[in-house]
C-alpha cells in the first residue's frame, strides 16, 4: 500500500508537472498574441505622433483605398508620413527586436539575467568600429568605405561587435566553463577600454563630424531613412531569423554544458552561432541608431518573470515588446519637448538604471516584488 501510494503520489506530481507546464505555453502563447496587437498599437501611435500636423490617416487612407480625386493627402503629409515617420516606426522595431532578443540570447547563453550587450561590452565595440568609419571614412579607411559603399558602417559595426564579444568569451571561458564573474568584469574592462579609444576618434573628428556623434551615441531613430534600413535591415533580420533555431540548446545549456552535450546539442556550435548573431544584430542596430542601452536586460527579465524562461517563447516574445518599448520611448522622446528632441539612450537609461538596480536588490534578497 505505501508502495502504492508512493507511485500514485509520483504519477500525481507527473501529471501536475505536465498540467502546469501546459498552463505555461498557454499563457506564453496569450502574451505573445497580446504583444503582437501591443506591438501594431505602439506603431499606429509612433506613425501618428510628432511635432507636425500632418495627418497620417489621411495617408494610412490613400493607401488602403486610394486617393479619391480632390480628396488625396497633401503633398507635406505624404513626405512626412512616408519618409520620415514610416522608415523611423520600421528603424524602431529592427532596433528595438535587435537589442532585446540578443539580450535574451546572451542571457540564455551565459546563463545570467544580468548579461546584456550594453553591459558586457559588444554595443562599445559595435560603437568603435561604427566611429571609426565615421571619423576616418575620409582618411585612413577612405579605400575600405569606397570598397563597401554604405555597407562600410553596419560591417564595420559588427565587426568591433564581433571582435569584442570573442574576446569577453575567451577571457571568460576556461576548460569548458563561463565564469559569469569574469565575463561582467572583462565587459566593464573591455566597455571602457572601447569608449577610450572612442574617445580618441571624436577627438579627432571635425565639427560636423563631432555633433553627429555627440547625438549618435546618446542614441537617436531620428537619422532614419529608407537607405539606412535598406542596410541594417537585411543584417539584422538574418540575424533574427537565426535565434529560433538556438531555442532548444538555450534551454538545455541551462542545465549545464555537460548535461546539454548529453542531450545531443552541439555546444560549441551553438556558442558560435549565437555570438555571431548577437554581434551582426546589436552591430548593425548601434550603427544606424547609436547607443541605446538597458533594452537588452530590461525586456527579457519582464517577460521571464511573466511566461517563464522557456526560449521557444522568450526570443520572440523579446522580439515582440523590445520593439514596442523602443516605438513607445521615440515616440515620448520626440513629443516631450517638441518641436525638439531628446535622444532615445537618456529615456532607455532613465527607465533601465533603477530596474538594473532592482534586479541586483532582488538578487540579494533586499526587496521581494
Amino acid at each position: 500500500m505505501a508502495n502504492q501510494s508512493i507511485a500514485g503520489a509520483g504519477v500525481a506530481g507527473l501529471f501536475g508537472g505536465r498540467v502546469q507546464d501546459g498552463d505555461r505555453a498557454v499563457r506564453a502563447r496569450l502574451v505573445l498574441v497580446l504583444l503582437v496587437v501591443v506591438l501594431a498599437a505602439a506603431m499606429l501611435f509612433s506613425l501618428t505622433s510628432g511635432a507636425s500636423d500632418a495627418s497620417a490617416f489621411a495617408v494610412i487612407r490613400d493607401w488602403i483605398f486610394g486617393a479619391a480625386p480632390g480628396d488625396a493627402a497633401d503633398a507635406r503629409a505624404r513626405i512626412i508620413v512616408q519618409d520620415i515617420r514610416l522608415p523611423r516606426v520600421l528603424m524602431g522595431v529592427l532596433v528595438g527586436a535587435a537589442l532585446a532578443v540578443s539580450g535574451a540570447v546572451m542571457q540564455g547563453l551565459f546563463r545570467n539575467p544580468l548579461a546584456d550587450p550594453g553591459l558586457i561590452g559588444i554595443s562599445a565595440g559595435a560603437g568603435l568600429g561604427a566611429v571609426s568609419v565615421i571619423v576616418l571614412g575620409a582618411t585612413a579607411l577612405a579605400p575600405l568605405v569606397m570598397l563597401l559603399g554604405t555597407m562600410a558602417l553596419p560591417l564595420a559595426a559588427f565587426v568591433g561587435g564581433l571582435c569584442a564579444t570573442l574576446i569577453l568569451y575567451g577571457i571568460a571561458t576556461r576548460q569548458g566553463r563561463t565564469s559569469v564573474a569574469t565575463m561582467l568584469l572583462a565587459g566593464i574592462a573591455l566597455a571602457a577600454l572601447a569608449m577610450a579609444l572612442t574617445g580618441v576618434l571624436v577627438y579627432m573628428a571635425d565639427d560636423r563630424q563631432l555633433r553627429d556623434l555627440t547625438f549618435w551615441q546618446l542614441g537617436s531613430l531620428a537619422g532614419a531613412t529608407w537607405q539606412k534600413i535598406g542596410t541594417a535591415g537585411p543584417v539584422i533580420v538574418a540575424a533574427l531569423a537565426a535565434t529560433p533555431f538556438l531555442a532548444g540548446g538555450l534551454n538545455a545549456l541551462a542545465l549545464g554544458e555537460a548535461t546539454a552535450g548529453h542531450l545531443g546539442i552541439p555546444v560549441q556550435r551553438l556558442k558560435y552561432t549565437a555570438i555571431v548573431s548577437v554581434s551582426a544584430a546589436v552591430g548593425a542596430a548601434v550603427a544606424v541608431s547609436g547607443g541605446i542601452g538597458f533594452v537588452g536586460i530590461v525586456v527579457p527579465h519582464v517577460l521571464r518573470l511573466a511566461i517563464g524562461p522557456d526560449n521557444r517563447y522568450l526570443l520572440p516574445a523579446s522580439g515582440l515588446l523590445g520593439a514596442a518599448l523602443l516605438l513607445l520611448a521615440d515616440a515620448l522622446c520626440r513629443t516631450v519637448v517638441a518641436p525638439a528632441e531628446l535622444p532615445i539612450g537618456i529615456v532607455t537609461a532613465a527607465v533601465g538604471g533603477p530596474f538594473f538596480l532592482w534586479i541586483l536588490l532582488r538578487k540579494r534578497g533586499i526587496v521581494d516584488l
